[in-house]
């Protein structure tokens, strides 16, 4: 049973207007986990790589083949780093490609709430970036096609995305509903196995 909830601000770096979420999360989470709930609170698909930041250290999915040095985020927990690193703010980048690079800000520890189901969105600002836009810059260069009728690239960016796209709009019960099928996932995979007779 998770005791103790940590509340993190999540950023979307160098993106305007600004992205950011505040979520309630166990702080004995797993760094593989933590990523997930990122995922559903910023509205991420999980189509790429992803990696945490503190200081000169990396989390992620170990791959010898790509980098040495990154250390199995399946083997770490939010609260063990900021134990040993007495860091309290590190970074999240998601697509190696386009390097969607995330402040995370510890912003307070507390206790938990028996009758909450946590991961828990707090607070949302801004929508999230298509994937695949080409990271902030061809993030800046999408709005402003799809806003103006007479950008060369209006109908094809439109077209590329499917629908309209408004940044200020955030579906949070949608978020909400994908934090909570992590919570439910998570919760499942910890009920005892009955033995077969």
């Amino acid at each position: 049973m998770t005791h103790t909830i940590a509340t993190l601000k999540i950023t979307l770096d160098c993106v305007q207007p600004e992205v950011s979420r505040i979520i309630d999360i166990p702080y004995d989470i797993r760094l593989d986990r933590l990523h997930l709930a990122i995922q559903a609170a910023m509205g991420w698909t999980n189509s790429h790589l992803y990696m945490f930041l503190l200081k000169e250290t990396r989390f992620g999915t170990p791959d010898p083949e790509w980098d040495n040095d990154m250390l199995d985020a399946r083997k770490a927990t939010l609260a063990k780093l900021i134990m040993d690193t007495g860091v309290k703010t590190f970074k999240y980048i998601y697509d190696f490609g386009d390097d969607w690079c995330h402040t995370i800000k510890l912003e307070q520890l507390s206790p938990a709430d028996a009758n909450i189901s946590y991961p828990v969105l707090t607070s949302s600002v801004g929508r999230c970036p298509p994937e695949d836009v080409g990271g902030p810059p061809g993030f800046e260069a999408f709005l402003e096609a799809i806003n103006d009728p007479r950008d060369e690239r209006h109908d094809e960016m439109l077209q590329w995305y499917g629908a309209s796209f408004d940044p200020a709009v955030v579906d949070a019960q949608q978020i909400t509903s994908d934090l909570q099928k992590l919570h439910k996932a998570w919760n499942r995979s910890r009920k005892p196995r009955l033995r077969p007779y």
